[in-house]
């Protein structure tokens, strides 16, 4: 290749804007109901949601109440080859519908249930149709299999980077060590000693890693929440993701009155344990009724947003990074063409210099030139998060209704169907070439999906009898 076409290939892949992730997310805005298109909106402006697998291995080796599992979910058995092939078609069809990157969970029961090697040959499948993936865990499982998932046979990394989504609650039974947690404390070690193991990986085969911490939220652990961050906001994770329990899944693990614990004052204990307001009209993702977001940092034990709502000038920031960066796409980008990307756009918009050395300057003042120098500028990226689910008796009606393409008359029903028409996290079906919500994949498809799957891949009793 000459001079002159090493040029233009450099043009080409430094543009700061792709035409196809940029349709994408303009089909996306267009889909959304007019109540959530708000300035504050990251679906549509810079974004086009986060999806998720179903149907790859819905068993898991914990039993836990509530869980969003069917009742056939644990009499599927766990096959690498069928999982392979199910992300696979997934990913096509995400890929078609939702253009060229998005963060993706490889999610169904436990993925560490999958052999590593199918485990790592699934996340290659997912980047490779332009996905970035976090794997859903319950974190029960040991260094060995994250280095065999790391690593190829000849010791080689297969991964630059990890993502991972661990979730961490008392109303999960049978977690090594643990059997029945008595209290959220007392899993803290076990949080700490799932963030260490990346630690050390990290340390001994540069891996870098994401994780995110979920836990289920019910009146019986909702005072809990906030020691949950507090003990444990410097143990390597990069999001705390809080979810109200819903009534979906297996009904027999229904045991609580869970909508005692409501959004109102779930957040409430997320910003006790973050030690302050957290402002989540800032960026929304959806509808809020189902999200709330908050992102920012700690500098030592103390949360910063990125953000201040109650500044008009830094809403102008986040204005004008949509209306300049929204359409650049930061997932999946190695960092130096990101850089380089960013560049051409600042090169274009000038002024953009002088609107982001403001706000730098502002949230120097507000952390303090004190704090960052006894901290020697370490910076830790955190993200709340709360997901309120839909209750399957709620969910059920409204779709059936949206598949008609009518719009109910019951305030209730009609707000489900509000939330579903918004919703940020979605799963692809390629037999009809649809995208479903969550939601609706937990409460309406599950059931009948496992009760196939635990036909096409049952699980094989093996009995031995000793010989007299």
């Amino acid at each position: 290749m000459g001079f002159a076409a090493r040029l233009r290939a450099l043009e080409r892949a430094t543009r700061p804007y792709d035409p196809e992730f940029t349709e994408a997310m303009q089909r996306r805005w267009a889909e959304l109901p007019d109540g959530v298109k708000t300035p504050a909106q990251i679906i549509g402006q810079h974004g086009v949601g986060c999806e998720g697998t179903h149907g790859v291995f819905p068993k898991c080796n914990l039993k836990c109440t509530p869980c969003y599992h069917s009742h056939d979910a644990n009499a599927v058995r766990v096959d690498g080859p069928h999982t392979r092939e199910q992300v696979a078609t997934q990913m096509e069809l995400l890929r078609k519908l939702r253009g060229p990157r998005a963060h993706t969970q490889l999610i169904g029961g436990e993925v560490s249930l999958l052999p590593p090697d199918d485990h790592a040959a699934t996340l290659k499948i997912m980047r490779d149709h332009g996905r970035e993936p976090m794997s859903f865990t319950h974190g029960d499982f040991d260094y060995d299999y994250l280095t065999r998932l790391a690593l190829g046979p000849n010791g080689q990394k297969r991964f630059d980077r990890l993502s991972f989504a661990a979730h961490f609650d008392k109303f999960m039974y049978g977690r090594r060590g643990i059997e029945r947690p008595p209290t959220e404390k007392a899993l803290g070690p076990y949080r700490q000693r799932f963030a260490a193991m990346f630690r050390k990986l990290k340390r001994a085969h540069g891996v870098r890693f994401f994780l995110a911490h979920n836990m289920t939220v019910t009146p019986g652990n909702l005072d809990e929440i906030a020691d949950v961050i507090r003990d444990n906001h410097a143990a390597g994770y990069g999001m705390f993701s809080f979810q109200p329990a819903a009534f979906v899944g297996d009904e027999r693990r229904w045991k609580e009155q869970y909508r005692a614990a409501t959004p109102d004052t779930v957040w409430t204990e997320i910003e006790r344990g973050a030690g302050t307001r957290l402002d989540y009209n800032v960026f929304h993702n959806g509808d809020v009724r189902c999200n709330r977001t908050a992102y920012g940092f700690y500098v030592g034990r103390r949360w910063f947003p990125f953000l201040d709502g109650d500044d008009p000038r830094d809403i102008a920031v986040r204005d004008a990074f949509f209306r300049h960066l929204g359409k650049v796409n930061f997932t999946g980008t190695p960092p130096a063409l990101l850089t380089a990307k960013v560049l051409r756009v600042v090169a274009r918009h000038p002024h953009t210099v002088g609107i982001a050395l403001g706000w730098l300057a502002r949230t120097v003042r507000r952390v303090g030139t004190g704090r960052l120098l006894r901290h020697i500028f370490r910076v830790r990226p955190m993200t709340f998060v709360m997901h309120m689910f839909m209750d399957a008796e709620d969910v059920a009606p409204a779709w059936e209704l949206m598949q008609r393409g009518e719009t109910s008359d019951d305030p209730r029903v009609r707000e489900t169907q509000e939330r579903l028409a918004a919703c940020q996290y979605s799963m692809a079906h390629p037999e009809d070439g649809t995208l479903v919500p969550a939601c609706v994949q937990h409460s309406v498809l599950d059931p009948v999906e496992n009760a196939e799957l635990r036909k096409l891949l049952p699980i094989v009793e093996v009995r031995t009898s000793a010989r007299k």
